[in-house]
């Protein structure tokens, strides 16, 4: 496949950025927009130089591969339709409202053997990125993603509007089932959960302490990793990451901070902050899933994977209630 050729439903915050981005990547060709408000449809379109569908059905009869960009609970009715149509698919998370949705979804496209990826962006993030080449086997996980009050996404518990991130970072580095699970959380300011902690126990050992907020007074996207002979900050706001380790093997660390020990047994600690220069997340994200459409590697994350941190997020919205 030499052009994919896309389309984008639904042109509101996120949409909007998918459409400029891909707008920008050589090899694609941006085919058209479409949303129930057409004026505001058409305004995407404008910027982003592509025409704008009356209907889904038309753009689907005219593209190899679509964004989605709709609220959650439309997702299901969407994506399905998108896989009747053989068309390959990328939907901004959470996957879909229910795990049964989500599951018929994976179903769909190993059957129509299209690509299915969700926007699961923080993955993207170039302070995450910056560990690529880092062997990470963290034994505990202390996460914090706050952000201060904003109307927008509060249809939903905190736990599928911003911890799902965490938890889908969590699940990449565990690659173990989850043993057990606590959680607590409250409503404040709306009718959903607007701050929660849990606490997530895997067969492996390890241990991750998630806690998000959308009633903070400042912003905070941090996540710290403990494993053997490491301690690693990733801060997803400022976009870096920084390393301390014990006799670190890898390249010249920025700075020596000291040693511990004695004799033959003295290790150094070494401190690094990886560099992975400018980077635009949603467009590698982009990039990603169409690489997969192309069959080629790619680092997107697949339908099973979102369907398996909207399990846990529901798994933790269940332990609320209960």
């Amino acid at each position: 496949m030499d052009k994919v050729s896309v389309g984008v439903i639904g042109t509101g915050h996120l949409g909007r950025f998918h459409a400029l981005n891909y707008a920008q990547i050589p090899g694609v060709e941006l085919v058209g927009v479409t949303d129930s408000d057409p004026e505001k449809a058409g305004k995407v379109a404008q910027e982003a130089r592509c025409r704008v569908f009356a209907n889904m059905d038309d753009m689907l009869a005219q593209v190899d591969a679509v964004s989605v960009a709709v609220p959650t609970d439309r997702h299901y009715g969407i994506v399905s339709e998108i896989f009747k149509a053989k068309k390959h698919c990328l939907v901004e998370k959470p996957v879909t409202a229910t795990l049964d949705e989500a599951d018929r979804l994976v179903r769909m496209a190993e059957n129509a053997k299209r690509v299915f990826h969700v926007g699961h962006i923080e993955r993207f993030n170039p302070a995450l990125q910056a560990l690529q080449g880092m062997r990470l086997n963290p034994r505990f996980i202390e996460a914090h993603r706050l952000a201060p009050f904003n109307p927008r996404g509060t249809e939903v518990a905190v736990i599928l509007d911003l911890m799902i991130h965490d938890i889908d970072i969590v699940l990449s580095l565990a690659d173990s089932p989850i043993e057990n699970l606590d959680a607590s959380g409250v409503a404040v300011v709306s009718d959903s959960i607007d701050i929660a902690n849990a606490r997530l126990k895997f067969k492996n050992g390890l241990t991750a302490n998630l806690t998000a907020s959308r009633i903070s007074q400042k912003k905070m996207r941090k996540m710290r990793l403990f494993q053997k002979d490491a301690y690693i900050s990733v801060d997803f706001d400022a976009k870096f990451s920084e390393i301390y380790a014990l006799d670190d093997s890898g390249p010249e660390p920025d700075m020596i901070l000291g040693e511990i020990g004695i004799g033959e047994r003295k290790r150094r600690i070494v401190y690094r902050k990886p560099e992975t220069g400018e980077m635009n997340a949603l467009q590698t994200e982009l990039k990603a899933f169409l690489n997969a459409v192309r069959h080629e590697p790619s680092t997107g994350v697949t339908g099973s994977q979102g369907r398996n941190a909207l399990a846990v997020a529901l798994d933790i919205l269940k332990n609320l209630e209960a």
